[in-house]
């Protein structure tokens, strides 16, 4: 039997290829070493989006570099712990500091004697906020704790050393099990159990296709709803795999360059991305359509800090990336589901 594909709505469902043709483009002239503005389009000049590829993200080149593969030693089920525990903040100051307190990365022994809270108390004396104002995550007091970081402290311990998780995740066998085996605790939702998923996934422990899974955010599904009319018989994650496996197709005939990540085609966590960008991009461009959301709340503002791109040497692109420090830029948080990202 023929599944019914779903329907374009046309003049908003070319939005989200022409977008990541020009948001890629932006990336490309930034990482190049030009000169700003890196695109003509007055939207993409003025608001803040994620980049077309999430690898790409600032938050991502942390977790990448500094959390999936720097070079302290320690087991592999302390750094799934740490690629778990940095995601649920996705706040790079709040692990810095807490790198800064422990003198090291923390791990499992950390977790079970108290050292990791009392860095994470300490980082939020120093700081206030421990958690970044990307993600809106579950707030309940699961585990009985009046602070929602000791919440996620004891979130840890359940998983990692209670339930020996790490094991767990190392012996999966695909993509959907190692997030079935997160979506399993409290203060995991689907989106965030997705989120860590694919992070998990950039580490060299964890090795599956991106596009064996995905899951849609909310931001996802709202761009989902604006770009097509009808689903027909497709699943919202069926219609992300479509994005996936028609981009070739799709951007020819729109007539639209994209050279992807140094010949990396979008994948699932990709297209599931973009279309929450394009909901946000119609936001200014297409403000007719109903949505939850009128306005995009974050502005485009350039910072200095420097960062050198780094991907999963599994992927086999490092050696294409151009050497050296690019800047990001960063603007006030934009409270959403979604990570945040930069015009890089």
């Amino acid at each position: 039997m023929t599944l019914r594909p779903p329907v374009a709505r046309n003049g908003i469902y070319e939005h989200y290829w022409a977008f990541a043709s020009r948001r890629q483009a932006a990336f490309e002239r930034r990482v190049a070493g030009l000169p700003a503005p890196w695109t003509d389009d007055p939207i993409l000049q003025t608001f803040k989006f994620c980049n077309v590829y999430r690898a790409a993200d600032r938050v991502s080149q942390y977790m990448i570099r500094d959390v999936c593969y720097h070079d302290e030693p320690c087991t592999p089920e302390d750094r799934l712990f740490q690629i778990v525990a940095f995601r649920t903040f996705s706040k790079i100051d709040t692990w810095r500091d807490v790198h800064a307190t422990l003198g090291r990365y923390p791990t499992l022994d950390d977790l079970g004697d108290g050292s990791f809270t009392r860095a994470l108390d300490e980082a939020r004396r120093r700081n206030g906020g421990l958690y970044t104002g990307a993600f809106i995550l579950c707030a309940t007091d699961a585990y009985g704790q009046g602070l929602k970081h000791l919440n996620h402290v004891e979130l840890f311990r359940h998983m990692f050393l209670t339930d020996d998780l790490g094991a767990k995740l190392l012996a999966a066998t695909s993509l959907r099990e190692v997030y079935d085996q997160l979506h399993g605790y409290p203060l995991m939702g689907d989106f965030m159990s997705y989120q860590i998923s694919i992070d998990l996934n950039y580490s060299g422990l964890i090795n599956f296709s991106e596009n064996e899974f995905t899951q849609a955010g909310p931001g996802a599904l709202r761009g989902i709803k604006k770009c097509f009319t009808d689903l027909g018989d497709y699943t919202p994650a069926d219609t992300i795999r479509w994005m996936v496996d028609n981009q070739e197709k799709e951007l020819d005939r729109l007539g639209l360059p994209f050279n992807g990540l140094w010949g990396r085609p979008l994948h699932a966590i990709d297209c599931q991305g973009l279309f929450c960008e394009t909901d946000k991009y119609c936001r200014e461009a297409a403000p007719e359509l109903a949505s939850a959301r009128k306005r995009i709340k974050a502005r485009f503002t350039q910072t200095a800090e420097p960062m050198e791109l780094f991907f999963p040497p599994k992927w086999d692109i490092n050696q294409q990336v151009p050497t050296g420090q690019v800047l990001g830029t960063t603007a006030s948080p934009d409270r959403m589901f979604e990570p945040q990202g930069t015009l890089f």
